[in-house]
């Protein structure tokens, strides 16, 4: 496993991460649990996941299934870099009372100390605004992230969803008051969507922020969901079954997949290969809900791609270029 610092900061983490968004909706505790010792034993020590995952009345599963794999010992806490998240909504099923979401000091509060007993651990390395809060100012947040420090609770702060300029807002007001502010950015980037590259990823490296992309195959669209269709005579489904009515986007793809049996290469693998090549990158999220999806990432890392390929990326998926002038003139 290759690894790299976080942004700015002195931590060093894994060029892959594991996304844990699937552990209690589809991938029961005992397969979570090998799936979090594999990927621990191949030298992934970046783990993230968030206060909501395990959604609707089984919010905080996710987080709980990782709290009980912390338990069983044998230095799994130490040696995995914790990211979670704050900011959607706790409160029970129908609850009308207010507070238990967003990014109020209140909140900040009480999600933490929540998120920290069902993850069974006393600290969090990287404590995540899941998304803007456009009522709450930035001076509240810091103060609220500036207590959690000092007592220990969490190390770093890094934020999830953010504009360019919500990111710049959100570092000048830390430099107000001498806090180091944002260290991480988690957004939706990869081959097919590459708007991040116009603003978000520009303020993430002038602020010195890791970002970290997430569905880095698209929904599946870039793990060969052409193929695999034709293969199993099934239809895709979900993201990739939206993508794929859409004649030019399924026309792209279908250029993306020519374009990589030409060089024997697989999709998926060189999906996340791509996104660790760019400016920027810390490392892609995957979400593996088998060992094998798993080992197909792991493969990536050490997956080279040529002057040839990269080029034939960009021409089948073009970036938006820089801004301002790719809007601008």
């Amino acid at each position: 496993m290759e690894y790299t610092q976080l942004g700015r900061t002195g931590l060093k983490v894994s060029r892959l991460v594991l996304g844990t968004m699937n552990f209690g909706p589809q991938t029961g505790e005992p397969e979570s649990h090998a799936l979090m010792d594999t990927a621990l034993d191949a030298g992934i020590n970046y783990f993230d996941t968030a206060n909501v995952y395990g959604w609707g009345e089984n919010k905080g599963r996710t987080e709980e299934i990782i709290g009980t794999w912390f338990g069983q010992g044998g230095g799994r806490r130490d040696k995995t870099v914790l990211a979670t998240k704050v900011y959607g909504s706790m409160a029970a099923e129908g609850d009308p009372w207010p507070n238990y979401d967003r990014l109020s000091a209140l909140n900040i509060r009480r999600a933490v100390d929540a998120s920290l007993k069902r993850l069974n651990t006393d600290y969090i390395d990287v404590y995540q605004f899941h998304h803007v809060d456009r009522l709450t100012p930035f001076e509240e947040i810091w103060q609220a992230v500036e207590v959690l420090i000092q007592q220990g609770k969490i190390l770093y702060a890094g934020s999830s969803n953010f504009p360019g300029w919500k990111i710049a807002q959100a570092n000048e007001a830390a430099a107000r008051s001498g806090r180091l502010g944002l260290v991480s950015e988690q957004c939706l980037y990869n081959l097919a969507e590459r708007r991040a590259e116009l603003e978000i990823i520009p303020a993430a490296e002038a602020y010195g922020l890791g970002v970290i992309p997430w569905s880095p195959l698209h929904g599946g669209l870039l793990g060969g969901a052409i193929r695999k269709s034709a293969e199993s005579g099934r239809t895709a489904t979900g993201r990739s079954a939206e993508a794929l009515a859409n004649s030019s986007v399924r026309a792209q793809v279908q250029a993306y997949e020519d374009l990589l049996d030409k060089h024997g290469l697989e999709p998926g693998e060189v999906a996340l290969a791509w996104l660790l090549t760019r400016p920027g990158v810390t490392g892609p999220i995957v979400g593996p809900r088998t060992p094998e999806q798993l080992a197909s990432a792991l493969r990536a890392v050490e997956l080279e791609l040529s002057p040839e390929v990269l080029a034939g990326l960009d021409e089948v998926f073009p970036g938006p270029g820089a801004a301002p002038e790719a809007f601008a003139w």
